[in-house]
């Protein structure tokens, strides 16, 4: 579902990203762990779009998003580390809005937006205005309005991040359905946990380089530690340490990595 080739993205001087390969496959959820300023923010937005690469090929299934960046974009449901709700619309308003962007049609969109809020736990509440929403309420709303246009592939950048517990389970759960359905979801998260507990496979990213790269069962069976955790801080110290950089790169730099 996702291919990355030798893809690469510089400003300027400073390269974010060195040459990454990558594929990951429907029906897998895909963990993206890192420290600050390691590429990873840079990374999804390539691969949604957002950004094209310096150099290197994308193709999300199957459409290049050089060749193609609009069809590939509806390829992809992106859900950013700090999403932008309109707070005077309804959850309804909002996902008819979403669904006009992406042209989905009419005779559709009010079915799909019904099922949605439905599934997220919302239709009780759909005509009140987003403002009134909580935390979680919100991050759910965001996901519907993702899937809203049937994406094959699913990018989300932090998705547990100011949750609360039954919330984040929630998430969880949703993004396992997701994949259960044949979906890709590839997900950024400094959870170590919930990457533990969700993930299929995690590739570890230090100084824009893919530095590991397996199943939760493949990273762990290397050390004597049964915690994600554990082997995180051992890869990512072992790198800073032969490169010479700290762990959480150049502080000028993090808001672009």
């Amino acid at each position: 579902m996702i291919r990355v080739e030798a893809v690469e993205k510089r400003y300027g001087s400073f390269q974010a990203v060195q040459p990454l390969d990558l594929h990951v496959r429907a029906g897998e959820v895909f963990g993206f762990l890192g420290p600050n300023g390691a590429g990873k923010t840079t990374t999804i937005r390539m691969l949604s779009g957002v950004l094209m690469p310096t150099s290197g090929r994308i193709l999300i299934d199957g459409v290049d998003i050089r060749q193609d960046p609009v069809g590939s974009k509806r390829k992809v449901g992106y859900i950013p580390d700090r999403p932008y709700l309109y707070d005077k619309l309804t959850a309804r308003e909002f996902l008819r809005f979403v669904g006009g962007m992406y042209q989905v049609p009419e005779g559709e969109l009010e079915a799909r937006s019904e099922l949605l809020l439905a599934e997220h736990d919302l239709g009780h509440r759909a005509d009140e205005l987003i403002e009134a929403y909580s935390h979680g309420m919100k991050q759910r709303l965001v996901l519907a309005a993702a899937l809203l246009h049937e994406p094959p592939v699913l990018i989300v950048d932090e998705p547990m991040v100011g949750l609360d517990p039954h919330g984040a389970r929630r998430i969880k759960e949703r993004l396992r359905q997701l994949a259960a359905q044949g979906r890709c979801v590839f997900m950024s998260t400094h959870s170590l946990d919930v990457a533990q507990e969700v993930c299929d496979r995690i590739g570890i990213l230090y100084g824009g380089r893919l530095v590991a790269l397996g199943t939760v069962d493949e990273l762990l069976s290397g050390s004597q530690s049964k915690d994600l955790e554990e082997v995180f801080l051992t890869i990512t110290e072992e790198e800073s340490q032969a490169a010479g950089l700290p762990l959480t790169g150049p502080q000028s730099l993090q808001g672009r990595a």
